[in-house]
């Protein structure tokens, strides 16, 4: 998904722009999500914009303002920019770091962000962690049935950490992951 598209989820951090047709006033050009997962918008105060989609969040704003301010608002919220989708690629990576990606990024875009795998990767042993609402969670590829096509390329969740081969994690993690099968099934922890 590109910025200004309709469908991704808002998060915190990503900068929106809220227009009001015909009302300058009430518009804003480029807000950003606050950690809470709110916005602040002139005449309808505190609205919950983390969680929904621009779409959604158009139509609370629109239902907000029309129940005392306006006769038939037309709202349009568009996605300004990503600031809150950041994976980070280590491991046996060209440029290990943390990367901005835009909404369905996959593994192998991640990989690409790094600059590809290096000579001493181990493929069979790509890590990815996730951390959401219902705690961590792993899941392990072969990312040469990736690459060939034989084995789902994921999409990246924001916050997620990647790691090719085991050199980027603790001996814990890296017994863990070797108890795990290449299933790219995410495994609670």
């Amino acid at each position: 998904m590109s910025p200004g598209a309709g469908n991704g989820v808002l998060r915190a951090g990503d900068v929106i722009s809220v227009q009001v047709f015909r009302e300058a006033d009430l518009s804003l050009d480029a807000t950003p999500i606050a950690e809470d997962g709110t916005i602040a918008l002139p005449l309808i105060g505190t609205i919950k914009a983390a969680g929904l989609t621009p779409a959604q969040l158009s139509q609370q704003v629109t239902q907000r303002l029309s129940k005392t301010y306006l006769v038939s608002p037309q709202v349009t919220v568009n996605l300004q920019q990503y600031a809150s989708h950041l994976v980070s690629v280590e491991g046996a990576v060209e440029k290990p770091g943390v990367y901005p990606f835009a909404g369905e990024a996959r593994l192998s875009s991640a990989v690409a962000l790094a600059g590809g795998t290096s000579d001493v990767a181990k493929m069979k042993q790509v890590v990815i962690f996730r951390h959401d609402a219902q705690g961590q969670s792993v899941a392990v590829f072969d990312y040469s049935a990736v690459q060939a096509g034989t084995m789902i390329d994921p999409v990246l969740m924001p916050g997620d950490r990647v790691v090719v081969g085991l050199s980027g994690m603790t001996q814990a993690w890296q017994d863990l992951v070797k108890s795990l099968p290449a299933l790219a099934i995410f495994t609670r922890l």
